[in-house]
């Protein structure tokens, strides 16, 4: 055999792999209502895994995967409570609960369950706000995108065991803390969310821009932030900025195709093909942007467009415009000074001046970047001096866009990105 042939066993054990992408956030949510803890959710929904491993190769792969591995979980959970010398009060009423409704021992019944406001607690629980940014990361990755330990350490050019032991970490945390598994209150809800829009498009941004390492993007966490926005929408209808961030991430995750070369280097937004942007996902922008805004505009009153809201709408200014010269800059001026005045910040500041030097000539961009230069706040952002020496080459000072590309070159911690900013210096010389 072929090292490109697979054997039917490969193909049964990718097909679990799919399905436990699928359905372990659904599993571990139903789980973890349940029993009440997270930890213990994710053991059993593992336990159910290994018997899909073991089982479906030989029996095939269930009409109901998702149903089969929750029933599995259950009766693992039942033994093995039953097999403890002595069970409290509590294990003893969640044993009898998860008999109850395992009743004739058929997995279809478990299928009419329902999981969202389950799958709902679960994105709540592992965003908290109690937990470290990197921890939230780590565990809503473990839970709700199903990936390993050894995938999320890859994606974050982290150790194994540092992954880890964030998550051992994250878990005694919620559960030291007495995290309940709920939705919050309304009125805590506004803060919740955002942590956990915040986490979502932190993974995009990761496998967007990739921070460290040999590679300019990493797909993979761009899909598994996207998919974790589309469940997150389809969970809170009526929330804008979650369309908005949906919109935000189906705009940029388009052009994924068009941004690097076939050996891997990357391909600037102007210099892009955009016949290879993804039109599907662009409609899809276009229509969760829409249902943002149609959302905002129904609350009594009417409600300004959000952050991501308006980053989206940032993004549709260049995925809908069918050439680099035609995109709308002095619109894309107006949305960054709006977003500047929400969340004012540096970077935002920095975007805007990129749009000011397209829509009136760089020296009106370079006059707001030397300002955050002197502010200082930007000091250890790389992208200042590469936008600094993309100006200043624009304006025709090409000594002192070399030097600024190549101090840019100096401050990033990827490989592909500092090999593209020390090529624009040699183009300099």
């Amino acid at each position: 055999m072929t090292d490109g042939e697979r054997t039917p066993l490969d193909e049964i054990r990718r097909a679990i792999d799919s399905v436990w992408r699928i359905e372990s956030g659904r599993l571990i949510a139903g789980l973890a209502r349940t029993t009440g803890d997270v930890g213990l959710a994710e053991e059993l929904a593992q336990d159910a895994l290994v018997a899909a491993l073991e089982q479906w190769p030989a029996a095939g792969i269930p009409r109901n995967p998702g149903a089969w591995l929750t029933t599995v979980a259950k009766r693992r959970a039942v033994d093995g409570w039953r097999r403890r010398e002595r069970l409290d009060d509590r294990y003893a009423a969640i044993a009898h609960d998860l008999e109850q409704e395992l009743g004739d021992d058929d997995p279809a019944r478990v299928a009419q369950e329902p999981i969202g406001d389950d799958l709902l607690r679960l994105v709540f629980v592992a965003c908290h706000p109690v937990l470290p940014q990197a921890s939230r990361v780590a565990l809503t990755l473990k839970l709700l995108g199903g990936l390993t330990t050894d995938e999320i350490a890859r994606a974050f050019l982290v150790p194994p065991a540092t992954i880890a032991q964030r998550i051992v970490r994250a878990k005694r945390t919620l559960t030291a803390a007495g995290v309940p598994f709920e939705v919050p209150e309304r009125a805590e809800f506004p803060e919740r969310l955002a942590s956990v829009l915040e986490v979502v498009y932190l993974i995009f941004n990761e496998g967007y821009s990739a921070t460290a390492g040999d590679d300019w993007m990493r797909p993979d966490l761009c899909r598994e932030a996207l998919r974790l926005g589309r469940v997150l929408a389809e969970l809170t209808p009526r929330e804008p900025e979650v369309h908005g961030l949906v919109a935000l991430m189906e705009f940029q995750a388009s052009r994924l195709t068009a941004r690097t070369a076939a050996d891997g280097s990357p391909i600037l937004l102007q210099d892009q093909d955009r016949a290879r942007w993804d039109r599907l996902l662009i409609g899809r922008g276009v229509a969760a942007l829409e249902r943002s805004d149609a959302l905002r505009l129904s609350r009594r009153p009417p409600v300004s467009r959000g952050p991501y809201a308006l980053q989206a709408a940032i993004a549709a200014c260049h995925a809908t415009a069918p050439t680099a010269e035609a995109t709308d800059w002095e619109e894309i001026v107006a949305l960054y000074g709006a977003l500047a005045e929400l969340r004012p910040s540096a970077v935002v500041e920095l975007n805007r001046a990129v749009a000011l030097s397209m829509a009136y000539g760089p020296s009106a961009g370079l006059e707001v970047v030397d300002r955050l230069a002197i502010d200082g706040a930007l000091a250890s952002y790389h992208l200042l001096p590469s936008v600094r020496a993309d100006l200043l080459l624009r304006l025709g000072r090409r000594e002192e866009a070399r030097q600024e590309f190549q101090r840019a070159a100096a401050m990033t911690g990827n490989a592909r990105e500092r090999e593209l900013l020390l090529a624009r210096a040699e183009e300099c010389l």
